[in-house]
């Protein structure tokens, strides 16, 4: 990559830093505990919002998970309209159903109950409310809304995205076999409702890809060259949390405390990255998603441990930092060591969760396409510690061939 290119995009990275050092990011109102349903739709009814869309998916419908919320707003005489069409990767199309809902239903305001993909799609739904004249992929990139969205409710049932306290949505465009994201400060929700109850039925398997996936979003933020002190107090939290937790929860998955700590790991990474932004690890798990269909977090629990090798060097001193905060690696003394001792522990965390070192979907013709897509969605917006080229991407996306 040429000195001046670098120079370009680390411009770009400071121009970003320097814009959320000095514009404030919103935050969601956080309701926790026993109440926090209860208290969710008080603050709906004192905004005297009486018609909604709730955006889920089937799964969650069929297994119930709605009731508790469909009682509270019937009791409080709150119209709601369920849109339950969106797909574990959500598309343009799920999008532009749930606009038509929302459209006919008179809603005016939009609570999403459901994981990473029912909340990008909740998002997008608002975010086409407001920009109905402009397509979703007109709005890919950052910035392009810039217009206040009706209310949107969050309430997650995985551990995972993050989406809950993020300004960013991603959607499939089936058509061009890729996954874009739309980022915009008006995106973030209006509040996030945080119930370990929600995620006691999830499949193992899921909870661990979703638990990875917010490793990751933990481990990019954090050593992006973009941090401040509260993105990377939120991102060590967020890693210690899922180290402590995320192995029983994927065993037993039975206890409320801990399924409440992933929760909260999942939040504060979200409230880290969406301030820092990501990695080389989401661009390519990104496209393997948009190409195969390969689920979000699977993809980075594959890659992540490829491409923290790949930094080498240049991440050695952040991921020492992560090690020690999180007590791994104590018997090392140099970064390296540390470092390395972090890689293994996310690698045997993995193993344990029986998630794969690679992928048996991609195709070793693919891997071109793959790496300059990857490299496209990257630069100049992604803060990495370390540029890569078109080959070095390969090569590493070559590393998940089995």
């Amino acid at each position: 990559m040429l000195l001046t290119t670098k120079i370009f995009y680390r411009s770009y990275h400071y121009s970003l830093k320097l814009f959320s050092s000095i514009i404030p990011f919103p935050r969601p109102i956080l309701y926790q505990g026993e109440h926090a349903l209860s208290q969710l739709v008080e603050n709906i009814k004192s905004n005297e919002q009486r018609s909604l869309l709730l955006v889920t998916d089937k799964v969650l419908k069929d297994l119930g998970l709605l009731e508790p919320l469909i009682t509270l707003l019937n009791k409080n005489k709150i119209a709601h309209t369920i849109y339950s069409d969106v797909q574990p990767n959500p598309t343009i199309e799920d999008v532009e159903s749930g606009l038509r809902a929302y459209l006919t239903s008179d809603s005016q305001a939009i609570i999403a109950l459901g994981g990473g993909s029912v909340m990008d799609c909740a998002k997008l739904i608002g975010a086409r409310v407001v920009k109905p004249k402009k397509s979703i992929a007109q709005l890919k990139g950052l910035f392009k809304v810039l217009k206040k969205l009706p209310d949107l409710y969050a309430v997650p049932t995985t551990a995972g995205t993050g989406s809950e306290t993020t300004i960013a949505a991603v959607v499939s465009d089936p058509i061009n076999k890729q996954k874009y994201a739309v980022t915009d400060l008006v995106l973030m929700p209006k509040a996030a409702v945080l119930l370990p109850e929600l995620t006691l039925k999830l499949p193992a398997q899921i909870t661990a890809a979703t638990g990875m996936d917010a490793l990751t979003h933990a481990i990019e933020a954090y050593i992006g060259v973009n941090g401040n002190k509260f993105t990377n107090d939120r991102a060590l939290k967020a890693c210690k949390l899922i180290f402590d937790n995320l192995l029983n929860v994927y065993k037993e998955g039975g206890n409320l405390t801990q399924r409440n700590n992933m929760l909260l790991a999942s939040f504060y990474a979200g409230e880290a990255f969406t301030r820092t932004s990501i990695g080389y690890v989401h661009a390519i798990a990104h496209n393997l998603g948009g190409l195969y269909g390969t689920p979000h977090g699977l993809a980075n629990a594959v890659t992540l441990p490829y491409i923290l090798r790949w930094y080498d060097n240049k991440a050695h001193k952040s991921l020492a930092e992560i090690a020690r905060y999180c007590n791994l690696g104590n018997e090392f003394k140099l970064d390296c060591d540390k470092a390395n001792a972090l890689i293994e522990t996310i690698e045997n965390l993995n193993k344990q969760m029986g998630l794969p070192t690679g992928l048996s979907e991609l195709r070793e013709s693919d891997i071109s396409m793959l790496a300059t897509k990857a490299l496209k969605e990257a630069h100049p917006d992604y803060p990495v510690p370390k540029f890569m080229t078109l080959m070095q991407c390969k090569e590493v996306i070559s590393k998940l061939l089995v």
